[in-house]
């Protein structure tokens, strides 16, 4: 066990990372097409390909998850991300082509270093490259090299965020894994002894209460197991809670708040019935929860201050 993501089978993530211009992306590759779900609660976000996940859409398949700075710039990375895969002959059949499905989130990191430098299509093909389902780098790398914590006093007094990545083993065997990169204006809070671990610094020592007013948290949930779309997408719902137990405040107006889920396990061989089917899905969502808000923890702690914004101390 790695304790991340690449812990659930069929996954591979691969980082693209630019310190010096402090900005990134990460990629969530299935090696065998999931079953994908979403559920956006920031009422800011920088997406594409969110309502192919919804139930009521034909697609089920997922090859890939992007993770990017560069706010909606970065959405580019996409562009190299089809083009990977493509060449490798994945993606959904449309009978003359394969066309590779790629939702993506992207974090607003312009303002960290140079906003004139977003991952591009050239970044995405390049995180593929490193895909691995080896243990991950975590914190400033890919989509958390620009990441930033507590800002309400502005860029002299905020904290690094990062990438972080946490999995965990269900009674029953199931895995559930979660990835995520944290950006918020806000602070993060250790939920053990609900003090804060990262966030906007007080000058005279300290922290002060955060902003009000937003934060952006992007993240893929998966699991081993089997689930429908419909199912999914409530374990999407559900990792959310997941958010709010170690970001305070959560899902404002001025938030990008999205959670991506993956589905990769084998459909069985009879269908179970539906009390059986409900319990299961409502388990795996309060586990992905519980692992989202582990991986916002080790984001923060696992980054290291960068041109000049110090990390929090562990």
């Amino acid at each position: 066990m790695h304790d991340d993501i690449t812990d659930i089978p069929n996954i591979r993530v691969g980082h693209d990372t630019n310190i010096a211009a402090g900005t990134g992306c990460t990629i969530i590759i299935c090696d065998t097409p999931a079953i994908g779900g979403v559920d956006v609660r920031g009422g800011a976000p920088a997406t594409r390909e969110t309502d192919l996940l919804r139930p009521l859409h034909m697609v089920e398949e997922v090859h890939a998850i992007l993770l990017t700075g560069g706010a909606a710039f970065g959405l580019d990375a996409a562009g190299g991300v089809m083009r990977y895969l493509e060449e490798h002959n994945i993606g959904f059949d449309v009978g003359v082509a394969r066309v590779p499905i790629v939702p993506a989130a992207a974090i607003f990191d312009l303002g960290f270093a140079s906003p004139s430098v977003r991952p591009d299509a050239a970044a995405g093909y390049r995180a593929c490259e490193q895909a691995t389902a080896e243990t991950l780098a975590q914190g400033n790398v890919g989509a958390g090299t620009g990441a930033t914590v507590g800002k309400l006093l502005g860029p002299g007094f905020m904290m690094k965020g990062g990438l972080g990545s946490a999995s965990l083993r269900m009674d029953d065997g199931t895995m559930v894994g979660a990835i995520v990169a944290v950006n918020a204006v806000g602070d993060v809070i250790d939920p053990q002894t609900q003090q804060i671990l990262a966030g906007a610094r007080n000058p005279i020592g300290g922290f002060i209460a955060s902003n009000p007013f937003g934060n952006t948290t992007i993240a893929v949930v998966a699991t081993s197991a089997h689930l429908s779309k419909d199912a999914i997408n409530k374990v999407a719902q559900m990792a959310h809670n997941g958010i709010a137990q170690v970001i305070r405040p959560a899902h404002t107006m001025f938030d990008g708040d999205t959670v991506f889920s993956l589905s990769l396990g084998t459909p069985p061989q009879s269908r179970p019935d539906p009390a059986t089917t409900a319990l299961k899905i409502s388990m795996i969502g309060a586990a992905a929860a519980t692992t989202l808000a582990r991986a916002i923890l080790k984001a923060v702690r696992s980054a290291t201050e960068l041109h000049g914004v110090p990390a929090a101390q562990t």
